[in-house]
């Protein structure tokens, strides 16, 4: 206990002496952390986005006007038995009027030859989302497939395209998201090592003398690990200090900028928060702890 707690008392001495280089090893880990969890909330952000624009993809088949409800009802249930379909939804032709004028009710040049036709020139239709979206080409190839007499027209062309984007945007966001990562983990790690070598360094005649007089590799290395544990418990906190500050200042802009897709960073964050927080802990101690072996292990030998 006594060794447990001069280890404790050496590895704080150390910090305050060497106090401006361990504020440099802190800040370089705050950077670190800074920006993996900015890609984490760019991640986030666009999942949520592309998760909505999915939810609102969907495959359009126009029926003839002249077509009864009951077989327009008879060809709703005969999809919606597909496997690959999430929902099916029916839209009349008054209901398409409808839709129509409100979207064009300033518009009073359209709305007057509407009037002036005389009848409801619209069709009927079926909006047919996938349960997928990955699997909507599936779905678009099982619907031209469809024969039915009712028909008139379908649409898949834009929505193939949409599906594709959103595919390309997030295997782009995946791809570059592990390449900082890996980035900042190699440039944590070699800037962490020379600095604690540094500190390692000015303590060299110490860890000669104790390693003469008989000191086990637990007491030489023990204080330089443990203010390893400092490094990471410290950028950590204070990490948690100030990101969360950030997100309250960036939640209204998302809520502005991504009306209608329900995006709360806050709410993830505080839901997550011991998964992500004490995942980075975890990393940044695993560098920090081999930063400090490596570097003390050269003077730790005579």
């Amino acid at each position: 206990m006594l060794s447990f707690f001069r280890i404790i008392k050496f590895s704080f001495q150390d910090i305050a002496r060497n106090v401006w280089l361990s504020i440099v090893t802190i800040t370089i880990l705050l950077i670190a952390l800074f920006s993996i969890n900015t890609l984490l909330t760019v991640r986030v952000v666009s999942d949520n986005a592309v998760n909505a624009v999915k939810e609102k993809v969907d495959i359009s088949l126009y029926l003839k006007p002249e077509a009864a409800e009951k077989e327009i009802l008879l060809l709703q249930d005969r999809i919606n038995t597909l496997p690959e379909v999430k929902s099916v939804q029916y839209t009349s032709k008054q209901e398409a009027l409808d839709a129509f004028r409100g979207r064009y009710r300033d518009n009073q040049e359209i709305l007057q030859a509407l009037r002036e036709l005389g009848n409801n020139p619209l069709s009927p239709s079926l909006s047919i989302i996938p349960a997928d979206i990955d699997n909507a080409v599936n779905v678009i190839n099982m619907l031209r497939q469809l024969d039915s007499d009712i028909i008139e027209s379908r649409d898949f062309s834009d929505n193939s395209a949409i599906v594709n984007k959103i595919q390309n945007i997030t295997q782009r966001i995946n791809e570059i998201g592990a390449i900082i990562i890996i980035i900042f983990f190699l440039t944590s790690l070699l800037v962490v090592y020379n600095a604690i070598r540094v500190a390692v360094y000015t303590h060299k005649k110490e860890i000669e003398i104790m390693r003469l007089v008989g000191a086990s590799n637990f007491f030489i290395y023990m204080p330089f690990l443990f203010s390893a544990f400092i490094y990471a418990l410290l950028s950590v906190m204070i990490m948690i200090a100030v990101f969360y500050p950030f997100l309250t200042l960036l939640q209204p802009y998302l809520e502005v900028f991504l009306a209608g897709y329900n995006v709360n960073l806050l709410d993830y964050f505080v839901y997550n928060f011991w998964l992500i927080f004490g995942a980075q802990f975890g990393v940044i101690f695993l560098i920090t702890l081999l930063a400090s072996f490596y570097a003390v292990r050269k003077y730790a030998r005579v």
